[in-house]
């Protein structure tokens, strides 16, 4: 095991900073989402992959809460009911509160956590600590959750302790993400369909980080639920408002203000395209899934205006640099892109838009590349 991995670095801090081992592990991966942004909360599809950057969770018993960081490595002391304080362990508090509830929690502990999925980009990184925190910490107390108890578990903490107005897409993938797969999920029947997926993605950060539980994120929420509200006057019962029928967005511009009917319109046809490129990618029709990336982009930004200067440079510059597909990751207003490309083309691509980013924005962008990966698991801790 090298000794940067997040495993290695988790161990060292909890030796290091509670004199004792460990008596429960788990890991859980970062994600890209390929496609079905802000669809996920609205019932419609997402398509996302598990990413091979991984969060670990090491727990040991103890009086009271205590947690590490590989971050900082310092040792800070936290209640799971005390309302959320910004910090990073609201959310370890929000998974104890509620597997408290469940009574698969115990009264107490230690917690060490390392990670090698980069936060504030748009790569779920905060579903990854929850997820792998339910486990471990169930795993303390002597329980064994399911698959579907851990998404509710991580679900819950980050919804409704630490305030996100997120849906379940996230914590879906990190539980059930299988190697060499990316996943269609129907969020408004629960079902999850692999996709045979094994081709490298390239990742470019934009360097602007993002937190999903500022406004922006939340006021969404509110519009396309203000929206669904304006439909359903205007006679569309429509479930969600991914359920709203194409055929009706025409009709239906004049019964909301225009932002509305633009939020209306990214959901409704981001729907759409997400089940539409899960059948591209099924027959590995590349170049066609790529035109669906790049719509995709186009309607974040001009319909659900969720994205960011940087974010549409890095966009333009891939397709410019004969990318397949570009577009945003993530709920946006920050984070990463993600660029589908020919394999022969992805050294000079990389280069040539790395190049770009720095003359324009004036920096070099981080970029690395990423395969679909496995989901959660037990780490052998001590």
């Amino acid at each position: 095991m090298p000794p940067t991995s997040p495993l290695r670095l988790a161990s060292s801090l909890f030796e290091a900073s509670f004199a004792s081992r460990p008596a429960a592990g788990a890991s859980a991966p970062g994600r890209v989402n390929l496609l079905g942004e802000h669809t996920d909360y609205n019932g419609g599809p997402v398509l996302p992959f598990a990413l091979p950057q991984r969060t670990v969770v090491l727990a040991g018993p103890g009086e009271g809460w205590q947690a590490v960081s590989g971050v900082d490595s310092a040792v800070v002391s936290f209640d799971p009911t005390a309302a959320p304080e910004g910090r990073w362990t609201d959310y370890l508090a929000g998974v104890i509160r509620v597997l408290d509830g469940m009574r698969a929690a115990p009264p107490g502990g230690r917690i060490a956590v390392a990670s090698t999925v980069p936060a504030g980009a748009g790569l779920s990184s905060s579903a990854a600590l929850s997820v792998a925190a339910a486990r471990a910490v169930s795993h303390l107390a002597g329980r064994r959750l399911s698959r579907e108890a851990l998404v509710e578990v991580a679900f819950h903490a980050e919804h409704d302790v630490v305030g996100v107005q997120c849906g379940r897409m996230d914590q879906m993938i990190v539980v059930h993400a299988a190697a060499r797969h990316a996943a269609l999920i129907e969020t408004a029947e629960g079902s999850v369909t692999p996709i045979p997926f094994d081709q490298p993605v390239l990742v470019f950060e934009t360097g602007v980080a993002h937190r999903l539980a500022d406004g922006e994120y939340n006021r969404r929420r509110g519009e396309c639920r203000a929206a669904l509200a304006a439909c359903r006057v205007a006679g569309v019962e429509a479930v969600d408002l991914a359920g709203v029928p194409e055929s009706e967005l025409e009709r239906l511009r004049a019964a909301m203000p225009a932002v509305l009917h633009r939020r209306l319109t990214h959901v409704v046809r981001e729907s759409a395209r997400t089940r539409a490129a899960a059948m591209a990618l099924s027959v590995r029709d590349y170049p066609k899934f790529g035109e669906y990336l790049v719509e995709g982009h186009r309607s974040i930004r001009d319909d659900f205006e969720s994205s960011c200067g940087e974010a549409d440079r890095l966009v333009e510059s891939a397709m410019r640099h004969g990318a397949w597909g570009a577009r945003l990751t993530g709920a946006g207003w920050g984070g990463a892109v993600l660029v589908m490309a020919p394999p022969d083309r992805l050294a000079s691509l990389t280069s040539g838009v790395s190049a770009d980013f720095r003359r324009e924005v004036g920096r070099g962008p981080t970029v690395w590349t990423a395969r679909a990966s496995g989901g959660v698991r037990g780490e052998r801790a001590g």
